[in-house]
């Protein structure tokens, strides 16, 4: 693909390049690799966890199973090795990054910053490792952890890790009656979690959560409790609940690591947004922490002296991979965020990238859109030179917010990482490689090695060359999810029924003449209009790019004559103040970039969209709310604002009435 007379191609700057020691620095080393790992899995895969994990028994077995024996059992990786994830993340790094910072925390406050070294992090988990065996874990048990972003919700991890436990997070923004159900339904014994979160200025009531999640339950026998902020007063129950800097603090600094066999279950994450039987997806020891290193490093072109920042939380698998396992596998500094990008001003990312030099920066499209609303003057208060890769995650990042990120933020010159990827790809599946990738704006562009995409239509049949269709993947790869805790055909009929011998994603694609790969998002996401299949990223697309607009989100609703209408959620820009010359701008927008037979049947003026912590929008309950069922819309708690959603509700009743 020549890209020099291409407006629609962004090579890549040489100083993203320069001083890159890559096994990608560029397209003819990624198809070298890609082709490789597609030949020859089982050699190419041994030979990256050689060479990226610490193992007490080196594997000699690649892959077995595939997918279609996935109904009969699981597929493993490496399944004769033998290993402690801590090993690889902790101990090896002591022999030359003892005094390097593993973990730079910045609070609620800017100014509340503290750091870990890698041999205060060994101490610390060891420490905290001691006293869960202290309280009675054992290899193999589970634990729920339940903690704002804080430096030992990381740490717990690492220590159940070490333990041989299994941990399952549950994000710290989740309701009661969520965590009982994921206590309940992996069989947790001990509970980890804080006195109070502190998020944007605010408290937020974790341990009052678990109590309240606890009562009438006999399965939990301890509660752990980090105490955030000693002015406040907690109840503690006697006989279960025990305070960290009691049990954990006095605790040994010393833990011999429980071995592991690669394919033990690590940890069970349960996918977010679920208003039924929770899912508890299981990640693998040797599978997942090989696939993590091998895209973090590769991905983020990381090197030695990087300050690496993912604005995730560690509630969702971003933060699993990217914050905690990844980076540490491969001796990084990383940056745990307690805040909110908002607060206590709209430059605080800015900000934090020019206090602290952070050279890679990862963060959700939607955030970037909520940022490049107050414009570049905020960017503009800061030195963001040390930046070098910007990445976003957890949706697709349209092509206008794409050129914000690239101009306003990474002044031309950073690469921009447009990476997809789910809790059950275990990390990164389509991404730019940030020094080798020609990138375009909106697109996650091609494969990482061990990805072999494919498009099917309807019936299943492979779509060949350029066309839409829905995403699968045709092959297994280490870091893919093993099972659904206790329910493997669950597993099965959710990701391998639709489409025999395939991994259906859920999402739709499309895949340009350049074999480049579009996500148009979840395949429920696609309306059909009167016999005409439109995805509602192309909505938002066109809805973005009007200058009056910040944010929208697009979903179906039923409609009497055409079968599903289509139902607009657009957040103005502050400075807007004509607000009906918006609305007609938006419509006039859509039928511009999509066709005269692209036409929005219902728009919202809206404060806001209901957003995770993280930045995702939840368009289930955008969904329910335009289909006229918010008595339906599930578990909301897990939202930063909440309150956005009753906003929402009115104006949508409002909307239909005549």
């Amino acid at each position: 693909m020549s890209t020099s007379d291409r407006p629609d191609i962004f090579d890549v700057d040489d100083r993203v390049r320069a001083g890159s020691s890559s096994q990608i620095p560029d397209m003819p080393s990624y198809r070298e690799h890609w082709s490789r790992a597609e030949a020859d899995p089982d050699g190419y895969w041994l030979a990256q966890a050689k060479q990226r994990v610490r193992w007490r028994k080196q594997p000699t077995r690649g892959l077995e199973g595939d997918f279609w024996s996935i109904r009969e059992a699981p597929i493993s990786w490496f399944a004769d090795g033998e290993l402690n994830v801590t090993e690889s993340c902790l101990d090896r790094q002591l022999e030359r990054r003892a005094d390097k910072t593993a973990i730079l925390w910045e609070g609620d406050e800017p100014g509340d910053v503290r750091t870990l070294t890698y041999a205060q992090l060994h101490e610390q988990v060891c420490r905290c490792a001691n006293a869960l065996v202290e309280l009675g874990l054992k290899p193999g048990e589970r634990v729920i952890i339940y903690m704002g972003m804080v430096p030992e919700a990381a740490i717990a991890m690492l220590a159940c890790a070490r333990v041989g436990a299994v941990h399952s997070v549950v994000f710290g923004g989740f309701s009661a009656e969520a965590v009982r159900d994921r206590v309940r339904d992996c069989g947790a014994s001990i509970v980890i979690t804080q006195d109070v979160g502190k998020r944007g200025g605010k408290h937020i009531p974790l341990k009052a959560t678990i109590d309240t999640a606890l009562e009438g339950e006999r399965g939990v026998e301890t509660v752990l409790v980090y105490q955030r902020d000693p002015a406040v007063t907690v109840n503690m129950q006697a006989g279960r609940d025990v305070w960290w800097h009691e049990q954990v603090d006095p605790a040994s600094p010393t833990h011999e690591a429980a071995p592991r066999r690669a394919e033990d279950p690590l940890f069970v994450l349960y996918t977010s947004g679920s208003t039924g039987q929770p899912k508890g997806l299981v990640h693998s020891c040797g599978g997942y922490l090989t696939w993590v290193a091998y895209t973090h490093a590769l991905t983020f072109d990381l090197r030695e002296d990087d300050v690496y920042a993912c604005m995730a939380d560690i509630g969702w698998i971003t933060g699993h991979s990217y914050i905690v396992y990844g980076p540490l596998c491969n001796g990084a500094t990383s940056l745990m965020f307690e805040s909110i990008p908002t607060y206590p001003d709209v430059d605080r990312y800015w900000d934090m990238v020019a206090r602290h030099g952070i050279t890679v920066f990862y963060t959700a499209p939607t955030a970037i859109r909520t940022l490049a609303a107050h414009g570049e003057a905020p960017v503009r208060k800061h030195d963001l030179s040390s930046l070098r890769v910007l990445g976003t995650v957890g949706e697709p990042i349209d092509p206008v917010a794409w050129r914000w990120y690239y101009d306003a933020v990474g002044q031309g010159r950073c690469a921009i990482v447009d990476t997809w990827w789910q809790t059950e790809t275990g990390g990164h599946c389509i991404t730019p490689i940030a020094p080798a990738t020609p990138e375009k704006p909106g697109s996650a562009t091609l494969p990482m090695p061990g990805i072999i995409p494919s498009l099917v239509n309807d019936e299943g049949r492979e779509i060949v060359g350029p066309g839409q269709g829905r995403l699968c993947i045709e092959h297994p790869w280490p870091g893919l999810a093993r099972t659904v805790w206790g329910d493997h055909a669950r597993y099965v009929a959710t990701y391998f029924a639709m489409f025999a011998g395939r991994y259906f994603t859920g999402d739709g694609c499309r895949r340009d003449a350049d074999g480049y790969y579009w996500i148009t998002g979840r395949v429920d996401d696609v309306l059909n209009v009167s016999g005409h299949r439109m995805g509602t990223a192309e909505f938002e697309s066109a809805l973005i790019a009007i200058d009056d607009i910040a944010e929208a989100a697009v979903v179906g609703y039923p409609h009497a004559v055409k079968g599903q209408g289509v139902y607009a959620y657009v957040v103005l820009q502050p400075a807007c103040t004509d607000e009906a010359g918006a609305i007609q701008r938006a419509h006039a927008a859509v039928r511009s970039s999509i066709g005269a037979h692209a036409r929005i049947d219902r728009l919202q003026i809206v404060p806001g969209l209901p957003k995770t912590r993280s930045g995702k929008c939840m368009r289930r309950i955008l969904r329910k709310i335009a289909e006229g069922e918010p008595d339906k819309l599930g578990d909301v708690s897990t939202l930063a604002d909440p309150s956005v959603v009753e906003v929402i509700v009115r104006g949508a009743e409002a909307l239909r009435k005549p």
